[in-house]
């Protein structure tokens, strides 16, 4: 199958592309500079010169493939309403250019909205995000996503984990929370520490856009988390262990000074079931979990993180 990839040279669109290829597919993907298009080219993928707002470059590459994976996303907290915009005019013109071809389409979501939608419980794939006045972040985009069955596109949606981790995280909320713990000279978490966050392996989450890509029926949510939900105390400690630095919990007002642009993250529980998704794939995590991942070390012997 010819994919075509957004967001391709990124932490997780790097594993996905090597997943793919991997599996026998051939791979383009979407570069907006030229040092993606290099690190495309060596991984031996095609290369699509474009961007997100380029929705014209969009349509013309989901044309040309068979599938696409869409991963690419403007993490601008600066302005996140602009990148959710970008995000949800991407999704409609990629969809555009597949309606009535029954070709696979996977775009990325996140089950941290679940924790918006549907607070104080176990988000499993059946839920669905309603609409809502101010829209839940990223609901929008899913959405339209999973209506395009309905226009012959086998859409579907991975809701992924806040944590994605491995060696290849640099930049995700581990490293931002490592990276919070070394300047602050202590690990906190809020209050009791009992939120809980689910989490999923890089190469995990990987297979699970393959599996997506390859089977997945036609308005299909999936939920990329392998570990349930991490109490975030937990979390914390073990990142006071790997920098050797005390751990404490903070107030609930005190978040933001803590964890600055993340505070409004890290006090939501987001326990996340991944059962439907098992069933429907036969998506088993076989990488370390969280908790292994960041006592195998690696997350602390770097100097960004």
């Amino acid at each position: 199958m010819r994919v075509f990839v957004t967001g391709a040279t990124g932490h997780i669109g790097t594993a996905v592309v090597a997943e793919l290829l991997g599996a026998g597919h051939e791979v383009v993907g979407l570069a907006r500079s030229d040092r993606s298009a290099a690190a495309l080219s060596a991984a031996g993928a095609g290369v699509h010169r474009g961007s997100l707002e380029d929705t014209d470059g969009l349509r013309r590459g989901a044309a040309a493939a068979d599938g696409v994976i869409h991963l690419a996303f403007g993490h601008d907290f600066s302005d996140y309403a602009g990148a959710l915009a970008t995000d949800l005019r991407a999704v409609e013109a990629m969809g555009e250019a597949l309606e009535g071809t029954g070709r696979p389409f996977v775009i990325t979501s996140g089950t941290l909205m679940l924790a918006l939608a549907a607070p104080g419980r176990l988000g499993t794939e059946d839920d669905a995000i309603a609409p809502a006045s101010p829209p839940v972040p990223r609901g929008e985009a899913e959405n339209a996503a999973v209506a395009l069955a309905a226009r012959g596109v086998r859409s579907s949606v991975v809701r992924l984990a806040p944590s994605v981790h491995g060696p290849s995280d640099l930049h995700g909320f581990v490293p931002q929370l490592i990276g919070f713990a070394r300047e602050q000279g202590v690990s906190a978490y809020v209050e009791d520490g009992a939120t809980r966050w689910p989490a999923v392996h890089t190469l995990d989450a990987a297979r699970l856009f393959r599996l997506a890509l390859e089977a997945a029926p036609a308005g299909s949510r999936l939920h990329g988390a392998a570990d349930e939900g991490v109490p975030f105390r937990e979390i914390a400690e073990a990142i006071g262990r790997g920098l050797d630095v005390p751990v404490k919990s903070v107030p609930r007002e005190a978040a933001q000074e803590h964890f600055g642009f993340l505070s409004g993250f890290v006090t939501l529980d987001n326990p996340t079931s991944s059962a439907r998704t098992t069933e429907l794939l036969g998506w088993r995590p076989e990488h370390p979990a969280l908790l292994p991942d960041l006592a195998a070390g690696h997350y602390f012997g770097r100097s960004g993180a």
